[in-house]
C-alpha cells in the first residue's frame, strides 16, 4: 500500500507517482524519494502536463484533452474518462465545476460524476494559459491581453467581467496565482 504520495504529469511518462512516506516519520536521514508508478493510462496520457487532484480523482491536461483518473487504489489507477479538448493546458477545480483552459479559451465541465464529466459553458479567449478560481472569479492568463476576469457566479454561463494589462505593461502573462491576506493580491508571471 502506498501511504503518501506526489502526483507528476510527465509529456512522456503520463502519470509519475513518488511515494514519500519518508518525509512524514520525522527522521531527517531518511529523505529519500522513490518512484512508485509510472503510468500511461495505455497512451491517454501522452504529453501529460497539468493534474489537478479533486479527492481520489486527477484531471490530466494532455494531448487527449481532459483525462480523469481514478486513484483509489494509487498503485492501480484507471482511466474513468476523456474530455478531448484542442490544447488543453491547466485545470482548476472549485466545487463540481472543473475550469479549465484551452487553445479556444476558457471552458467549464462539470464533474458531479467524475465518470460523465460534461461540458456546460466556453468563454472563446485568444490566449488562455492557466486559471485560478477564488470565489466568483475565474482568473486567466492570457498572454498578450494579460489577465482576463471571468464572472463564474453561475459556472454554467461565465461572463468576461474584466482584463487588467497593468497599462499595456503586461504582455505575455502565463500563470496566475491568488493569494489573499486581509485584502486581496494577485499576482501573474511573464517571460520576455
Amino acid at each position: 500500500a502506498l501511504a503518501a504520495a506526489v502526483q507528476r504529469p510527465d509529456d512522456i511518462c503520463g502519470l509519475i507517482l513518488v511515494a514519500v512516506e519518508t518525509l512524514q516519520e520525522g527522521e531527517p536521514r531518511n529523505n529519500f524519494l522513490k518512484r512508485a508508478l509510472t503510468w500511461d493510462g495505455a497512451g491517454a496520457l501522452k504529453g501529460a502536463r497539468h493534474i489537478t487532484m479533486a479527492g481520489h480523482y486527477a484531471y490530466i491536461a494532455a494531448n487527449a484533452g481532459i483525462v480523469s483518473v481514478n486513484l483509489d487504489t494509487p498503485l492501480k489507477p484507471t482511466v474513468t474518462g476523456v474530455l478531448p479538448l484542442d490544447g488543453a493546458r491547466a485545470s482548476m477545480l472549485q466545487f463540481r465545476y472543473l475550469f479549465v483552459t484551452d487553445r479556444t479559451g476558457l471552458r467549464v465541465v462539470d464533474v458531479t460524476l467524475p465518470e460523465r464529466a460534461r461540458f456546460v459553458a466556453h468563454v472563446p479567449l485568444a490566449v488562455a494559459r492557466r486559471v485560478f478560481v477564488a470565489r466568483t472569479y475565474a482568473y486567466v492568463a492570457a498572454g498578450r491581453e494579460g489577465l482576463v476576469i471571468v464572472d463564474v457566479e453561475n459556472p454554467e454561463a461565465p461572463r468576461v467581467f474584466g482584463k487588467f494589462d497593468a497599462d499595456g505593461k503586461l504582455t505575455d502573462a502565463h500563470d496566475v496565482t491568488i493569494g489573499t491576506t486581509t485584502g486581496s493580491a494577485i499576482r501573474t508571471s511573464t517571460y520576455g
